[in-house]
């Protein structure tokens, strides 16, 4: 019997900052004895609750079902370690693989060379067991991930119930540069705590995402709707039923987005193109308004919502200056959005100041690689 069997214990990712608001998301799904721990919580669950949160949690990055523990100070205690799990049971001959690992303070002192031993070791298993035949590595949509994590010789494989990153939520087909997470557009949303009353604007919408999360949330529409599988089809004691059930009662809880509550524009066509075209992918996601527009020439924008991820470094035209840029931007929402909260996401902390308003609070939030500041203006 696997750890996450024994326990019924698994290991939630999010982006750092973000633990407090992920964790209230999976107490809402059913989760239980939610705890933070470095780099994400631990969480209890049976499988109707594991199969809620990976199909509806929009914060999560990935959820991990642990299958072993054991000690390891070497490549070869690696392997062996990995030897003791039945490999066979978990996927078949003609199904794909691929391992990702972690490694902290640990004789073995690389991540990608942590997740070849493990790799070699469900390799071989397959070859001996199948006459020198094994399943192919899929670096990019495996049917099975196999997670690693090595902490002071400490060593937890695992399988990742979410068959990838949950910010991947299918809707983007199509991105300007530099695009923002989906998580963490997610995020935004939550901490302006935005209840679906108030209407929404993005000026500089992009590819959509900040929308799109935002007809996620007022829709009550499940992050994975439109994802073709998940990590937990392929843990030993999956239950088809379950599944059905509880995504024939989530799919159940969604509700139409009032006209015009949702609403954004950018200054180039083709990224407005794009944002139709993605949240068309949502359940009634054509509905969106969005349109072509200059944020100065837009109408005022009273008692509004306005979120907005402002283009910097490599989205800027080349030698436009961004401090002007977003001058201009400060003297928008001070002239025309009276009685409105903006909460804008700045990839360049140092760009806040440019803004020429107080802000009421900052919370620093990582997209990608970027060390960003989200802030937000009360305009009275």
């Amino acid at each position: 019997m696997f750890l996450y069997q024994q326990r019924g214990e698994f290991f939630a990712q999010t982006a750092g900052g973000l633990e407090e608001l992920a964790s209230r998301e999976l107490e809402s799904l059913g989760a239980t004895a939610v705890h933070v721990a470095k780099r994400g919580m631990t969480f209890e669950a049976d499988l109707d609750t594991l199969c809620r949160v990976n199909y509806r949690a929009r914060l999560l990055s990935r959820v991990v079902a642990p299958l072993i523990r054991f000690k390891a100070e070497t490549p070869e205690q690696l392997y062996l370690g990995a030897k003791k799990i039945d490999w066979t049971r978990l996927m078949r001959l003609d199904q794909t693989f691929a391992v990702f690992a972690n490694v902290n303070r640990s004789g073995i002192d690389h991540s990608q060379f942590a997740a070849l031993k493990v790799k070699d070791c469900v390799a071989d298993m397959f070859r001996k067991r199948y006459r020198g035949k094994r399943p192919n590595v899929d670096p990019r949509e495996p049917d099975l991930w196999i997670s690693v994590h090595i902490l002071e010789d400490d060593v937890t494989v695992g399988i990742d119930c979410s068959g990838g990153s949950l910010h991947r939520r299918s809707y983007r087909q199509e991105s300007v540069e530099a695009p923002m997470q989906e998580t963490l557009a997610a995020a935004i949303l939550d901490l302006a705590e935005w209840d679906g009353r108030r209407p929404v604007y993005d000026p500089m919408c992009g590819s959509g995402t900040l929308l799109s999360e935002a007809w996620i949330k007022c829709g009550n529409i499940p992050a994975g709707t439109l994802r073709k599988k998940f990590g937990f089809m392929l843990l030993p004691d999956f239950d088809r039923r379950v599944w059905f059930k509880v995504k024939l009662q989530e799919d159940n809880k969604m509700c139409s987005v009032r006209g015009g509550l949702i609403r954004g524009s950018d200054i180039d066509p083709s990224a407005v193109a794009m944002t139709r075209r993605n949240n068309a992918r949502l359940p009634g996601g054509d509905e969106l308004r969005v349109r072509t527009a200059d944020f100065r020439d837009l109408a005022p924008l009273e008692n509004h919502l306005i979120l907005c991820n402002p283009p910097y470094g490599i989205r800027m035209k080349q030698g436009e200056d961004m401090a002007a840029f977003m001058q201009d931007f400060g003297d928008f929402l001070k002239q025309k959005c009276t009685g409105s909260e903006a909460w804008i996401y700045l990839g360049d902390p140092e760009l806040v100041k440019s803004i020429g308003l107080k802000a009421a609070r900052r919370v620093p939030l990582r997209n990608g690689g970027l060390d960003g500041r989200l802030v937000k203006f009360e305009l009275y």
